[in-house]
């Protein structure tokens, strides 16, 4: 298909009437957009949550264990009368 006809291709799908759109589809289409607003924000707000509780249960647990510490040597016994 060259260009001139492309062209005429263009002006008669434009000059056609266009179809109807349903009365009720914006008002469906804002309900869908709302609900899908309601559930961004609510997984938004769940996966803070989560991260919130690691970061808790991750201090906690540092904390605790205390993993910068270095542990005794258990490969020499202790020196106990001298």
């Amino acid at each position: 298909m060259n260009r001139p006809e492309r062209e005429a291709a263009v002006r008669r799908i434009l000059e056609q009437t266009s179809a109807h759109v349903p009365p009720d589809l914006y008002g469906e289409a804002v309900r869908r957009g709302e609900r899908l607003l309601r559930r961004r924000r609510l997984v938004h707000r769940v996966l803070w949550l989560l991260l919130f509780a690691a970061a808790v249960a991750f201090t906690v647990w540092a904390v605790s264990v205390r993993p910068w510490v270095e542990p005794p040597s258990q490969t020499t016994p202790p020196f106990i009368d001298w």
